[in-house]
């Protein structure tokens, strides 16, 4: 099945020839003219990859990247950012928003399909890697996420783990004891059969990946 991608950008003929450049390699395009667009397009399918602009009306590519990477569903969809801002400052702060590859126009289309094509082969890697990981735990990811085993509690310091917050943090964030975290993260590790704290966030990513 050909992977699915989502080209965002305000300009009708640069969204024609980065669609047709992709489209060339194989993969099914999608656009979207505005970031609001996107969102709506990410609702109705969840792309592999996702291609945009950072200058568009309204929500420019900034908020549409902060907007994907703060939901749960959408946060580890790979983003490559293609626009014209090719200052450093613009290049860091794409970065720092959470972009996998930043790409200036005007664009090389061989470029484009390699920088694609080498992440999106990245998360093929991570994926089997995962299986290989969990083994036949991954046949039951899906009952992970709503696992009678897990107390609420328990449930809320595991998605924070997934996040990726320190136990310091989950602390503050749910207003507990430091040794109460730890004391629920020890026994999420028990019940659900984990090594440790990696583990236990590969696992929950691989149950929304189900979803």
């Amino acid at each position: 099945m050909a992977k699915r991608l989502l080209v965002v950008d305000d300009d009708p003929g640069l969204l024609l020839a980065v669609s047709d450049t992709l489209r060339t390699e194989g993969y099914e395009v999608l656009t979207a003219r505005r970031g609001a667009d996107a969102m709506i397009r990410v609702a109705e399918g969840l792309p592999d990859l996702i291609i945009s602009d950072i200058r568009m009306p309204g929500m420019d590519g900034y908020q549409l990247v902060r907007n994907l990477r703060s939901n749960a569903r959408t946060r580890l969809v790979p983003i490559v950012f293609l626009t014209a801002k090719d200052e450093t400052a613009d290049r860091i702060q794409g970065f720092r928003t959470g972009v996998d590859a930043y790409i200036t126009k005007p664009f090389e289309p061989d470029e484009l399909a390699a920088i694609v094509s080498a992440i999106l082969s990245r998360v093929e890697r991570t994926h089997s890697d995962l299986a290989r990981m969990f083994g036949d735990k991954d046949e039951d990811s899906h009952d992970f996420i709503r696992d009678e085993e897990l107390t609420d509690a328990e449930w809320r310091v595991a998605e924070a783990v997934a996040r990726g917050l320190s136990n310091k943090e989950i602390a503050a964030e749910l207003g507990l004891s430091l040794r109460t975290i730890e004391g629920h993260i020890s026994r999420i590790l028990d019940k659900k059969n984990l090594g440790n704290r990696v583990e236990l966030a590969l696992q929950i990513a691989a149950a929304r990946r189900t979803e």
